[in-house]
């Protein structure tokens, strides 16, 4: 079975088909970007949206930061610019994402209410200046929130030009955790409503280790700098006390606004992949449509397989629902140590990247760049250059290219492979005392990530209790928390018929972050067929070399495989190795050298209809091709077989399907179009007729329409 070319139905990431639809109404792709013209002169709104219409913009985020203006002492309210904005909007045929600005309240709310402000973990009070929000366990910052949150509601609320709300600003970022003495006597009462008495909530700690034991409520606080590694259990349930009470604000401003615009989706922009501090898996279940902001990490030089990672992780935690880019930039950012400009082209790329991934709209932040504060190097829609600038041209010539494919809005992505995503993992392993400094569940998630990309596979990320039955191949790279329901899911996925590849690090803790009875990996011990006796880190900069006799090659470490030496591969890993015992899996390749000499570095298992796979050291995105490649074949995959730089990806319509090809090579690369009929298949971009293949001009980026056989007579030619 082909991947992203497959024209079969294929599972959303809850393993459900995803309802095709529209996210923000009857027209195409909404473009355009954070406006705030409350920085300039009331004059020069005209001339914002008269450059607007011509950049193709049609849909605007206003009034995320204005809670100054629009509140300017508590309880008097002044609306009357953003009703001469709105109307002004409206009259150009731009809608409107508008915003509640309980991401900065103003300075008048802290001078009310000192106590608010966050502390640290250090215990640091954090000062006015910035934006960031009160401690989000307050409750006079919740009753504030939810009283902006209201009269904004009740005024524009039934307003012709709104099309979603806009709930705060990238929840997580730049405040999450609050040390505060507030913050302490919630997270008293979350324990309290999670646990129940002090008995359950000493057993889930642990406490009885170095005699930490509680025997009053009060007694329990937050788990601020100690003289030495604080309780896990303690931090780890913090971290999603962290994320309960963030996500206790949006819902309490999300129901004010409800209950006066019934009838309006109503978001938050997420920061998939960037932001740990909340976990999407829930907060994608409260919001209406999915929202997500990247930016890509000047350093990298391949940000471009990172905003993919971004961008399938937002349409995974939207059920494969098409979602909304909130923010992205037009070129450099202004807040990372080396802020590099985007080259020619590559807006474009990166805007097709997002769509081709499952968006239905690409916003940027923001549109007219600011002469003042912390942003004022941030690049933008508008850049400070003009009109005349380089970016201006590529903003409105990517206006013009989105507004060409409004028939793809509500088409679907589908993945064959799941990448298995748990914050509340991530959370855990990310705390102090692990076996090795070098352990990143980070580093493993993308280097897997960076593998399946290069070979042309689409990715869904899953939840590991998620339903995984529909994917031809699970891959969890960082599954050190695994619940033993979870663990349960991934069998049943094995035994059902399903792939499932392991790496190192993974099953050992449970949801209290307690090593499981049985020891490490003893959850997934069916599944896998090997037990894991001790951890065996390496030294820093020491590697082992791995011996795999067939060398994956002529399906070498599969059944009816090649085992011979004749075509053997040596590769090399690094940071860790385990001590394997056999409980049933063959072993595919053996350390040469190490602490683990002689013993199982890859293993496969046979288990009831499927296979599940063990990868005992750190291979880079290079060494695992071999591997990937013979997890492929058991699975049932067959890669495309295109250029490592050139990204196609599918999405599915009603009547046909869309192949967006982006080319982040040097050199031009075909694309063929396997199951197409001849004389159906058109850009959408150019109104090229395209027939078998079609070429990307290296940098280029081309939308291909491939009618279903129902509608070919209709499409094709006269």
């Amino acid at each position: 079975m082909s991947s992203s070319f497959t024209l079969a139905p294929a599972p959303a990431a809850n393993g459900s088909r995803a309802p095709q639809g529209r996210v923000l109404g009857d027209r195409g792709i909404s473009y355009g970007g954070d406006y705030n013209p409350e920085q300039w002169p009331e004059e020069v709104w005209a001339q914002d949206v008269a450059l607007m219409r011509e950049a193709g913009v049609n849909l605007v985020s206003i009034g995320i930061f204005s809670w100054a203006l629009l509140e300017p002492r508590q309880g008097e309210y002044d609306f009357g610019w953003l009703d001469r904005l709105i109307d002004l909007l409206h009259a150009n045929d731009i809608r409107v994402d508008l915003g509640t600005p309980t991401a900065s309240p103003p300075a008048w709310f802290f001078a009310a209410y000192p106590h608010t402000r966050v502390v640290t973990r250090e215990g640091t009070t954090l000062g006015f200046g910035s934006r960031g929000m009160a401690s989000p366990s307050s409750p006079e910052y919740r009753r504030a929130s939810v009283a902006i949150a209201q009269q904004l509601a009740r005024r524009y609320g039934q307003h012709p030009a709104l099309a979603l709300w806009h709930v705060h600003n990238e929840y997580g970022a730049p405040v999450s955790e609050d040390y505060s003495p507030t913050s302490a006597a919630a997270f008293r009462t979350w324990l309290q409503a999670r646990y129940g008495t002090l008995s359950a909530l000493n057993d889930a700690w642990g406490t009885t280790f170095w005699g930490q034991r509680y025997g009053e409520w009060e007694h329990v606080g937050v788990p601020a700098i100690a003289p030495s590694v604080v309780n896990p259990a303690q931090r780890l349930d913090f971290a999603r006390f962290t994320n309960d009470q963030l996500l206790a604000c949006f819902i309490a401003e999300r129901d004010a606004i409800r209950a006066e615009s019934p009838h309006v989706p109503i978001t938050t922009n997420f920061m998939a992949g960037s932001c740990p501090a909340v976990d999407l898996w829930r907060w994608a279940r409260e919001v209406d449509i999915v929202a997500n902001d990247h930016y890509l990490t000047a350093a990298d030089e391949r940000g471009h397989v990172g905003l993919a990672l971004a961008a399938d992780l937002t349409r995974s935690v939207a059920a494969g629902r098409p979602w909304v880019l909130m923010e992205h930039s037009t070129s450099g950012v202004n807040w990372q140590p080396r802020n590099v400009a985007k080259r020619a082209g590559e807006m474009a790329r990166n805007a097709f990247t997002h769509v081709g991934r499952g968006a239905d709209a690409v916003l940027f932040f923001q549109w007219r760049a600011s002469r003042s504060g912390a942003e004022k190097f941030h690049s933008a829609m508008l850049p400070h250059a003009g009109t005349s600038s380089r970016v201006w041209r590529e903003v409105c010539a990517l206006g013009a290219d989105l507004g060409r494919l409004d028939e793809m809005v509500g088409s679907e992505v589908r993945a064959d492979v799941a990448l298995l995503w748990d914050w509340e993992s991530f959370w855990a392993q990310d705390l102090e005392w692990r076996p090795s400094a070098d352990l990143s569940h980070r580093e493993r998630s993308e280097a897997f990530y960076d593998r399946l990309w290069r070979d042309g596979l689409t990715v869904d990320m899953a939840h590991p209790e998620a339903d995984l039955s529909g994917y031809r191949l699970v891959v969890a790279p960082a599954s050190y928390l695994l619940t033993q329901a979870a663990a349960d899911n991934l069998t049943r996925y094995v035994e059902g018929g399903g792939t499932l590849l392991v790496s190192y690090f993974s099953g050992i803790v449970d949801e209290h972050d307690a090593v499981h009875p049985g020891g490490f990996g003893a959850p997934l011990r069916d599944a896998l067929g090997l037990t894991i006796e001790e951890f065996l880190p390496l030294r820093a900069g020491e590697q082992v070399r791995l011996a795999w006799p067939g060398g994956g090659l002529s399906g070498g470490g599969l059944p009816g495989g090649d085992p011979s030496g004749d075509s053997a591969l040596e590769l090399v890993g690094d940071v860790w190795t385990d001590d394997v015992t056999l409980d049933g899996a063959e072993v595919v390749a053996a350390y040469l050298d190490g602490p683990a000499a002689g013993g199982p570095a890859l293993t496969r298992h046979a288990h009831g209809a499927g296979s599940g796979w063990y990868l005992s050291t750190r291979l880079d995105a290079e060494a695992l091709a071999p591997v990937l490649a013979a997890v492929y074949r058991d699975a049932g995959i067959t890669p495309a077989g295109l250029p490592e730089e050139l990204e196609v990806v599918r999405r599915h319509g009603a009547g046909a399907e869309y192949v967006i090809a982006v080319n982040h090579g040097e050199a031009a690369a075909t694309v063929p179009l396997g199951g197409a009929r001849q004389g159906v298949a058109d850009d959408l971009i150019s109104g090229q007729r395209v027939e078998h293949a079609f070429t990307v001009a290296p940098g280029g980026v081309r939308v291909v329409r491939i009618a279903h056989d129902a509608d070919a007579a209709h499409t094709a030619p006269s």
